[in-house]
C-alpha cells in the first residue's frame, strides 16, 4: 500500500477518535484530530499526483474518507443544536445523488472526476467544522462558522445541480 493510501486510511481511523473526543467534551483535542485528518486529505492528493501514485483504492476511498470525516462532525453538530437537521439532509441528499450517478456511470465504464465546485464545497465544509467546534470561544468565531456552513450549503446545492446537469447523459443515454 502506497503512502497516499495509508494517509487516506489514517483519516478514516481518525474519525472515531474525533467523534469520541467531541462527545467527551474535549473540543480542542477533537479540533486537533479533525485538523490533522483534514491535512492528510491535502497531503495524500498532492503526493499521489506528484509521484503518480494514483490508485483505484485512492479514487474511491479518498473522497469517501472526506465525507465520513465531515459528515460525522455535521451529525454531532445536529445533535448539539449547532446545525439544523434539514441542512444535513440536503447535504446528504446531494451526496447520495452524486454517488448514484457515479455508480451508474461506472457500470457503463465511465469515470466521472470530481469538479471544482465539489472541491470548493469540501474546502468550505472543512473550514466550517473547526470554526464551529470552537464557536463557543467567541461570538465572532460563531458567526464565521455559520457563514462558512451556509456557504458550504449553497455550494453543495450548486455543485450537485452542476453535477447532475453535466452528467445527465448517464441517465438519458
Amino acid at each position: 500500500m502506497n503512502l497516499p493510501n495509508k494517509l487516506t486510511l489514517l483519516r478514516i481511523i481518525l474519525v472515531p477518535v474525533f467523534v469520541a473526543l467531541y462527545l467527551l467534551g474535549l473540543y480542542i483535542p477533537a479540533l486537533l484530530v479533525f485538523v490533522i485528518a483534514s491535512v492528510t486529505d491535502t497531503l495524500d492528493g498532492r503526493i499521489a499526483r506528484k509521484y503518480n501514485l494514483i490508485t483505484n483504492f485512492g479514487k474511491i476511498m479518498d473522497p469517501l474518507a472526506d465525507k465520513v470525516l465531515v459528515y460525522a462532525a455535521f451529525c454531532l453538530f445536529v445533535q448539539n443544536g449547532i446545525m439544523p437537521g434539514w441542512m444535513l439532509i440536503v447535504i446528504l441528499f446531494r451526496e447520495f445523488a452524486v454517488a448514484g450517478i457515479r455508480t451508474v456511470a461506472a457500470s457503463e465504464g465511465i469515470v466521472i472526476a470530481a469538479g471544482k465546485s465539489g472541491k470548493a464545497k469540501t474546502v468550505l465544509q472543512m473550514i466550517a467544522v473547526p470554526l464551529l467546534i470552537i464557536a463557543s470561544l467567541s461570538p465572532f468565531i460563531t458567526i464565521a462558522g455559520q457563514v462558512f456552513l451556509w456557504a458550504s450549503l449553497v455550494m453543495t446545492v450548486y455543485s450537485g445541480a452542476e453535477y447532475i446537469i453535466k452528467n445527465k447523459s448517464v441517465f438519458l443515454g
